[in-house]
């Protein structure tokens, strides 16, 4: 036994006699030539996905050494097994980057059990898209407006416990819609797919810029119909759309929704692995920076119907920390609206995952 104790103690040692260089490298030798992570806790095909690939396809060109940037679809858990591995396993050296459910620190912040890591301990790098989500319906479901999912069942395709599921049931809670939510669907795309097959009648989350970016022929041919529209202000082109905080019929009410819709400014949020060294942080962010300030990249993004209206990693930082600081009050209510986790009891079996 002591003989194995200490041959595991010295194992260890040298492990972190082996890791202190990697450690003590600058951030250009560390990166020169490196073949980077980048986890994306969704399948391929979905928002969050096309931004990380978006992402990872440029950001090598920024940071010194120019290093590679590979994409990892990880889905399971709303992101949350992606979350989990890059937190607990990846190793805290900067060369994995991640991507996750943006209402995360929500479901932290009502102590959701299955949040296993803390999200404000990520370093988060930046987020290019900063715009509103929308619920919508398709087409043929006979759902036009927010109105008529008070009138009828609906049913609504959701990932997991992330904002596809958090939007309907504060609506059911707090508008009086009748959504019945079906968990289990590996990312938005499939979601998309089970439309189109008619198993479920609405996507309960996806951003605005991400239906113009990957199903501008949706929006052109009416395919869909926006019920709602969740962030901080109105969109432009979403006038006629209702703001979901604004809909609360009390200020209690409306302050549950407001907390609800703080994390559209986390968008499609580019983080790296906690106890990452701070000048690797700081050249991860000024990469990100200087990305999206480039009109070369950004003139590339819209090519690919990409909106790119970025915030810092240092802001990101913050909102995180300011949404789990929300006020007690606001965030119980909250977490009696939608915590938990809800079972797929419908017996509808969601799409596979898309290859």
């Amino acid at each position: 036994m002591k003989s194995t104790r200490i041959a595991t103690l010295a194992a260890a040692a040298g492990a972190l006699v082996a890791s202190a260089p990697a450690l003590a490298q600058s951030p250009q030798a560390f990166y020169e030539g490196r073949k980077m992570d980048m986890v994306i806790g969704y399948s391929a095909g979905g928002t969050y996905d096309l931004y990380a690939r978006l992402v990872a396809r440029n950001l090598g060109n920024y940071l010194p050494g120019n290093p590679t940037i590979v994409p990892r679809n990880m889905p399971g858990g709303g992101s949350r097994t992606a979350m989990n591995w890059v937190y607990s396993v990846a190793p805290k050296d900067g060369s994995v980057l991640g991507t996750g459910d943006q209402s995360i620190s929500i479901a932290q912040a009502l102590g959701d059990p299955q949040v296993r890591f803390d999200v404000r301990k990520f370093n988060y790098i930046g987020n290019p898209a900063r715009e509103n989500n929308t619920t919508a319906a398709w087409h043929t479901s006979g759902v036009k407006t927010i109105a008529d999912a008070m009138k009828q069942e609906v049913t609504v395709g959701a990932t997991g416990g992330s904002t596809s599921s958090q939007y309907p049931k504060a609506m059911n809670a707090l508008l009086g819609t009748q959504f019945k939510i079906i968990l289990g669907y590996p990312g938005g795309n499939d979601i998309n797919l089970a439309m189109e097959r008619g198993e479920v009648a609405v996507r309960g989350s996806n951003s605005w810029g991400a239906w113009k970016a990957t199903r501008p022929d949706w929006l052109r041919d009416k395919k869909i119909n926006i019920l709602v529209q969740i962030g901080l202000e109105k969109s432009p082109d979403l006038k006629d759309v209702p703001l979901l905080m604004e809909m609360g019929k009390t200020a209690e009410d409306r302050a549950v929704l407001k907390l609800l819709s703080s994390p559209t400014a986390i968008g499609r949020p580019v983080f790296t692995t906690p106890d990452t060294p701070d000048d690797r942080v700081k050249t991860l962010r000024a990469a990100f920076d200087k990305m999206v300030a480039d009109p070369k990249f950004v003139e590339a993004a819209l090519k690919e119907n990409f909106e790119i209206d970025p915030v810092s990693g240092a802001d990101v930082q913050k909102i995180v920390a300011e949404i789990i600081d929300a006020p007690e009050a606001v965030r119980k209510r909250l977490g009696e609206i939608i915590g938990g986790v809800e079972q797929n009891t419908s017996g509808a079996k969601p799409a596979p995952a898309a290859q």
